[in-house]
């Protein structure tokens, strides 16, 4: 008869495995040498890298503080250029000797920028010392200028000054133009200027001129005739 406690025995064990031959384990251990190398050249790398990284993590900062204070400089030098332009601007319309000024205070990595006159020394507030027509002459060419700095691709180079020129008298009326005709060719602009003065002050660098009168409910609009010669100037 058969042993049930043997038999159970026989079901439940699993088989012996034959022993592995010495080749097939030097096999074995070679290639488990072989992973042991790439994961320490694994590692190395890996410590190299992030030196690397430490070493670029501690530059960070320094380089911040380098772009930051370029930056301010650039934007200073900006500055610089528009202060020169427009006081030439007011010199030669005005006919005073006034100087624009445009002073920049940096915080929290933004800049703040004051603008003010000066007239025979005496600091003048943009807002409230000066007349209307310095806040004319100023308003056109900082206009000009920001529009400058905008991507061509996606803001089209065209300009509405609305009676930019309230403030002037009709003498120097044909200045600014002419400052605003310049300026336009150099930057590639087109300014459309609208104007209650009377438009003979415009022929000289109006390249189209029009003239809107009001008929009732209607407006009718009239083409003027500006020399043909100096609208190419």
């Amino acid at each position: 008869m058969t042993d049930p406690a043997k038999t159970a025995t026989q079901l439940t064990d699993p088989p012996a495995r034959p022993a592995a031959s010495p080749v097939a384990l030097r096999h074995r251990a070679e290639r488990l040498a072989g992973k042991r190398e790439e994961k320490q050249r694994r590692q190395t790398h890996l410590q190299q890298r992030l030196a690397e990284l430490d070493e670029l993590l501690a530059l960070a900062q320094p380089v911040t503080d380098a772009l930051k204070e370029l930056g301010e400089q650039l934007f200073e030098r900006e500055l610089q250029i528009v202060q020169e332009k427009l006081s030439v601007a007011l010199q030669d319309v005005l006919e005073q000797p006034i100087e624009f000024r445009a002073t920049a205070d940096f915080k929290r990595g933004s800049a703040v920028v004051e603008f003010s006159v000066s007239r025979d020394g005496n600091i003048e507030d943009v807002q409230r010392g000066t007349g209307g027509s310095v806040q004319n002459i100023l308003s056109v060419g900082l206009r000009m200028f920001a529009l400058a700095t905008l991507p061509q691709e996606s803001h089209r180079r065209f300009l509405v000054l609305d009676e930019q020129d309230c403030w002037l008298r009709a003498e120097l009326v044909p200045r600014l133009a002419g400052i605003v005709d310049q300026a336009a060719r150099e930057l590639g602009f087109q300014v459309l200027m609208i104007s209650h003065h009377d438009l003979s002050l415009f022929d000289r660098y109006a390249d189209r001129i029009y003239r809107l009168v009001p008929d009732g409910s209607r407006v009718l609009v009239e083409q003027g005739n500006p020399d043909p010669v100096d609208s190419q100037n």
